[in-house]
């Protein structure tokens, strides 16, 4: 007898419903002990952007400007992603240079909403449908993404704190200014 046969000659003995549950009940109880495993969290694309060439420029400054860390976790960008930058946070937090215009931007409501301004660099939230955010910068000469998962960093802005100075000094504003007006009149 194989070893397949053994459990099957075993199933057959049972009642006929109790055989029709059998399956259901096996496929319900692995996808539970999967979702008990907290296996399904989320994690932020890491889909490289394909900016222009002037963004490109832009992109490729800020990247290399970004600190090698965020809150004592280390930076690990995936390799062939140059406008991409990773910090190991539990989730991690991705940093995507040279994205579109976000599509809800185009909902007169959103224009019109105010994000985060963190050290002069104005930010367009959106919540990442995962209990996490999406940052983007506006009045800035390219998008830059920042995706902070639930739970990564202690507040979602933390993340824009640290990688705000680097923008400011690489993505020149509308005007091509790479500091704002504020810091011209002090």
């Amino acid at each position: 007898m194989s070893r397949f046969q053994r459990p099957l000659r075993a199933l057959q003995t049972l009642p006929a419903p109790v055989r029709w549950l059998a399956a259901p009940l096996v496929l319900l109880g692995c996808t539970g002990a999967v979702l008990m495993s907290g296996g399904g969290t989320y994690q932020p694309p890491l889909t490289a952007p394909s900016p222009d060439a002037k963004s490109a420029g832009y992109c490729a400054a800020l990247i290399k400007a970004l600190p090698a860390t965020m809150q004592n976790h280390p930076r690990a960008d995936p390799p062939g992603s140059p406008y991409v930058a990773v910090w190991q946070t539990s989730p991690r937090t991705v940093l995507r240079c040279g994205v579109p215009r976000p599509t809800s931007l185009n909902i007169l409501a959103n224009q019109e909403s105010t994000g985060p301004n963190v050290d002069n660099v104005q930010w367009y939230l959106e919540k990442d449908g995962h209990g996490g955010y999406r940052f983007t910068t506006t009045l800035r000469a390219t998008y830059v993404e920042v995706s902070v998962p639930a739970n990564s960093t202690a507040y979602p802005t933390d993340a824009l704190g640290v990688v705000s100075p680097a923008v400011l000094n690489t993505i020149p504003d509308l005007n091509g200014q790479f500091t704002s007006d504020q810091d011209n009149n002090q």
